[in-house]
Parts: structure tokens; sequence; C-alpha cells
């Protein structure tokens, strides 16, 4: 009988460990702007449907971006960049993996913003690489909007720009992404 008992607060236990809040988005925001200083025009996009994954028990943070579904301001520069630069068909996604360093430092209970340090592996164009960035999250209401800008080298993921180009295409692209995230899991 004591066994029995045993084993029941043992599995209760483990039932409650993996009840840890998860937190999802399928509309996250990502957009970028890589236009060189002196370019007659803009170099950026956005892209509405990014998946972005949170599990605030362990700090864990995924992002996984359709490359293809970046929206430029003209068609033709949205082709050259699919085609050209990111060759969306053979590296259809970017993704982040990594973790929210101090993640215990937001309180989901309490409305207001919280500073954070991610880092992980940022997988752009077939090539990886672990980056740090400093970011942001907002609680509201049981909601959770993650923000953060930072730089990536072009030549870092192996993306070339033609010679014609240089001129306006910059070498770092200033990322901004802004997910606003909700619970499914407690």
């Amino acid at each position: 009988m004591k066994r029995i008992m045993l084993i029941a607060c043992l599995l209760a236990g483990v039932g409650t460990a993996t009840r840890a809040q998860v937190y999802m988005a399928r509309t996250a925001h990502v957009s970028f702007n890589a236009t060189a200083a002196g370019s007659p025009e803009k170099i950026e996009a956005v892209n509405n449907e990014v998946a972005s994954k949170l599990d605030k028990a362990t700090g864990r943070l995924g992002f996984q971006v359709p490359v293809k579904s970046f929206k430029f301001e003209r068609a033709l520069m949205q082709e050259h960049f699919n085609e050209n630069y990111m060759e969306s068909d053979k590296y259809p996604r970017a993704e982040f993996d990594g973790m929210v360093s101090n993640i215990a430092d937001v309180n989901t209970n309490n409305d207001g913003t919280y500073n954070v340090k991610v880092s992980g592996k940022l997988t752009i164009h077939g090539v990886t690489k672990e980056v740090s960035v400093p970011g942001t999250v907002t609680v509201k209401r049981g909601q959770l909007v993650m923000s953060a800008k930072f730089n990536v080298r072009l030549a870092d993921h192996k993306i070339n720009v033609p010679s014609v180009v240089a001129d306006k295409v910059a070498k770092e692209a200033v990322v901004t992404i802004e997910s606003a995230l909700n619970v499914v899991r407690k």
C-alpha cells in the first residue's frame, strides 16, 4: 500500500512538472532593412507568417521563418531576393533555436517590460551561426510580446551581393522581431 502511495505521489509530481507554460504565435512579425547608405531605393521586407514558441519553464525559444513570405514594395525585388540571394527553393526557412538565459526574471503574473538575453543558433541560407542578442518581453494580461533588433552580416550566411548592386545593398541587414505569444499549455 505504501508503495502504491509513493508511486502515485511521484506520478503526481511528474504531472505537475510537465504542465509548464508554453507560449506560441503563428503570426510573429520579422522585418529587415538591408539598405546601403546613400542607396536610391529601399532594400527592406516584412514577414508576418513567422511561427514562434517559448517554453517559460526552460527558457527554450524557437522561431521558424518561411523565406518566401517576405514581402517587398516591388515584386521584382522580391523575385531577386528569393531566386538570387536567399535561394528560397533550396533554403525555404530561416530558423532560430536558443534560450532566454534570464527567463526567471520574467514574471508572467505581473504586467511590465523585462529585459532579456537570448542566445542560440541562427540558421539563414543553410548556414548556422551562434548569436547573442538583447531583447525585451512585455507582459500584458497574460500575453507575452517578445521584441529584439539586431544586425546580421550577409557574408556570414554566404549571401552574395553582386558588385552591380553593392552600392544599394548593405553588408549587414538590420533585423527586427516582434512576436505576441499566447499561452497554449499550462
